[in-house]
């Protein structure tokens, strides 16, 4: 058989499997519309990285329902993190778009621009690699919960399963690690700083009284009255 050949059925191949994980990838989303997902990608890359200095080391999560956060933090994580969220599809273009310029101007990465959607589809399956291809995965999975998923349901899903600390997911965790609260019990104030974690919780859990983030606190704070909930 000729070495062309050889290469068709090996790109053909290659096409085969990209599909069927993409199948693969669209049944877990379509199962989580109506199951609430138990594990992440995330929660499994950082209890790895946990049991390597302790085998018996377990994560802080425990999942509530939509109800049962209080909309003080549903506000402030909008207004941190994604103020178009209820009105795009997935992608907020301009805000890409300020990343990018944001990000040219300081000569390095300072921002992303991801909304709650994409950053939902990075922690359910992907990893924290920076790569065209998980990128390109990212997208293809935001475009699946946006179309299979409610706004509300997005949300709720997001709420329970992002990163709040070292082995800490989830907001009832994380309300009940920094606060010794329930989620349904967070204040304003408390909202806000939770809000103000998300883009580097381990970070912060190490670092809690860092003057960053009581600036960001702030402006959070300010910005809550007017975050559009789903």
């Amino acid at each position: 058989m000729s070495v062309t050949r050889w290469l068709k059925r090996l790109l053909l191949a290659c096409i085969a499997l990209l599909l069927l994980y993409q199948f693969w990838l669209f049944g877990w989303v379509l199962w989580w519309n109506w199951f609430n997902p138990d594990s992440t990608r995330f929660m499994s890359l950082r209890l790895a990285e946990l049991q390597l200095k302790d085998p018996q080391a377990q994560l802080k999560k425990q999942w509530v329902g939509y109800d049962r956060i209080s909309a003080n933090l549903k506000r402030a994580i909008i207004a941190a993190e994604d103020a178009k969220f209820v009105d795009h599809e997935g992608f907020d273009w301009e805000g890409i778009q300020h990343a990018i310029e944001k990000n040219q101007r300081k000569g390095r990465i300072v921002a992303g621009g991801s909304t709650i959607s994409q950053q939902l589809a990075k922690n359910l399956f992907l990893t924290p690699a920076k790569t065209t291809w998980r990128k390109a995965e990212e997208a293809i999975v935001t475009l699946m919960l946006e179309t299979i998923w409610s706004k509300q349901r997005i949300f709720e899903v997001y709420l329970n399963v992002i990163e709040w600390g070292n082995g800490v997911f989830g907001a009832e965790a994380a309300a009940r690690h920094y606060y010794g609260v329930t989620a349904a019990q967070l204040t304003p104030e408390q909202a806000a700083r939770l809000a103000g974690m998300v883009p580097s919780p381990r970070f912060y859990d190490r670092n809690r009284n860092a003057p960053g983030l009581a600036r960001k606190t702030t402006i959070i704070l300010a910005r809550m009255r007017s975050a559009d909930l789903p």
